[in-house]
């Protein structure tokens, strides 16, 4: 009786969590699969396998880490599926793509999949080093120096596209004279 009633107290944390942090999930997955939908349904699959197994949820204390460690595996999953997917699809759900700083967009899509996992939980979901560690289960300093690694590339790339869009504004300028 009382280990139901721990699997029931489990289950609700797990429900609250995904009810009070969807929309960040949801935000992680469409930042990978760039598509509404596709976001939409794994998240919904997160869920899903997050409350079927909340048996297994060790610690309470740890949930949240745990639920984002099941999400970020669902994205990674869907992404290795749609691997194949041809090109016109996958330009086409790029064009669904409502992001506001498309510079830093583009950037983040030239890191690794893992690196750009690395930066969107730090700086778009606002987690420490620790937490970002815990989910990808490995150590805070693996994790610092994939950041600091990740932020210099990203730095980097946006220059490197900023001087490129500067000289072509540059060379129209010349032509307009």
């Amino acid at each position: 009786m009382k280990r139901l009633s721990r699997q029931k107290t489990k289950e609700k944390a797990v429900e609250q969590l995904l009810l009070t942090n969807y929309n960040q999930y949801y935000r992680l997955a469409y930042s990978y699969v760039h598509n509404e939908n596709d976001a939409g349904d794994i998240v919904q699959n997160a869920a899903y396998k997050a409350i079927k197994n909340s048996g297994s949820l060790k610690e309470e204390n740890y949930a949240a880490t745990w639920l984002y460690r099941i999400v970020v595996n669902e994205i990674f999953t869907f992404c290795r599926q749609q691997k194949n997917e041809s090109l016109d699809t996958a330009e086409e759900a790029y064009a669904e793509d409502s992001y506001e700083d498309f510079d830093l967009k583009m950037a983040l899509e030239n890191l690794s999949p893992k690196d750009k996992l690395i930066v969107e939980l730090k700086y778009f979901e606002d987690m420490t080093l620790a937490d970002i560690a815990e989910i990808l289960e490995e150590n805070v300093n693996t994790i610092k120096s994939r950041l600091y690694r990740s932020l210099r590339k990203l730095r980097i790339l946006i220059e490197e596209e900023w001087m490129y869009t500067d000289n072509i504004n540059s060379n129209k300028e010349a032509l307009n004279v």
